[in-house]
């Protein structure tokens, strides 16, 4: 009698495991929807989520903004199916929380009455033509993302990003057309808000590479709550230490005043006994 062991019964309904150099990998299964072109990845997350915790403006709370990022972005009443996913974007002066109470499974725009204020887009291979309005909108297909930012919402100012050239540019609603802007040292000032966009090199995530991040009006790079965090723990650190050596400098100033006490009595005690009162 052969005993089933769960090793013989993966052999049994396992076939065998082709050599590693013939399995295909990430760069060959990029998506289980072909019709999808842009594909899921981890930097777009990362990206977004570096962008949201840098965000501060100071003349806006957490709770009078919308940020999203991946969001479905609902802006047609009369075609309620169409709808645009940007990479990242805000609605200034929308609430946080959807009524103020859940979080969204969408943004509406005839529900919200609040335009975003500023999309950007994380460039990939399969949708760079697109984001940068270089399709034609067929007549059976919903609007482009171009289209939709430029002309359906006016979307003020839209950004895109490439990774793999670490190229940004900028678009700002001028007349209701997209214009490019200049960016002089790769940064754009948006009055707005106070903040200026700008590329950034270092890690986040342990990936070092080139990432979009937000800076105040005084060119100093917003940091993230891990960098708070971190500075946070720097600062109690210099505190403690800072009250250490106080404590310290405290029980020396008290040692030498102890000795001054003792030599000075032992004085005293010398005067006495050589018949010198203290007073004279």
């Amino acid at each position: 009698m052969t005993i089933q062991t769960p090793s013989n019964i993966i052999e049994q309904t396992c076939p065998p495991r082709p050599p590693m150099e013939t399995l295909p990998t990430m760069y060959d299964l990029p998506s289980e929807n072909p019709e999808e072109p842009g594909v899921p990845d981890q930097f777009h997350p990362w990206q977004a989520d570096l962008l949201t915790q840098t965000f501060l403006p100071p003349d806006y709370t957490s709770e009078q903004m919308m940020i999203a990022s991946d969001l479905n972005l609902y802006y047609d009443v009369h075609n309620t199916g169409h709808y645009k996913r940007p990479d990242w974007y805000v609605a200034l002066g929308a609430p946080h929380l959807y009524e103020k109470r859940e979080p969204r499974l969408s943004y509406v725009i005839w529900q919200e009455g609040v335009t975003p204020f500023i999309v950007v887009e994380l460039l990939s291979h399969g949708t760079e033509k697109e984001d940068l309005g270089m399709t034609l909108r067929k007549s059976d297909r919903p609007p482009t993302k171009w289209e939709m930012y430029e002309q359906i919402l006016g979307i003020p100012y839209y950004i895109v990003f490439d990774r793999y050239t670490d190229k940004l540019r900028a678009f700002e609603l001028l007349r209701r057309r997209y214009r490019e802007v200049a960016l002089p040292e790769n940064h754009l000032w948006l009055p707005e808000v106070k903040l200026s966009l700008r590329l950034w090199e270092g890690a986040y995530q342990g990936l070092q590479r080139i990432w979009l991040r937000w800076y105040d009006e005084d060119g100093n790079r917003i940091p993230t709550l891990a960098e708070r965090a971190k500075k946070e723990k720097q600062r109690a650190e210099q505190e403690k230490q800072r009250a250490e050596r106080e404590k310290r400098q405290k029980e020396i100033a008290e040692k030498q005043l102890q000795k001054e006490r003792e030599r000075t009595e032992k004085l005293l005690a010398q005067l006495k006994a050589s018949g010198i009162e203290a007073d004279a």
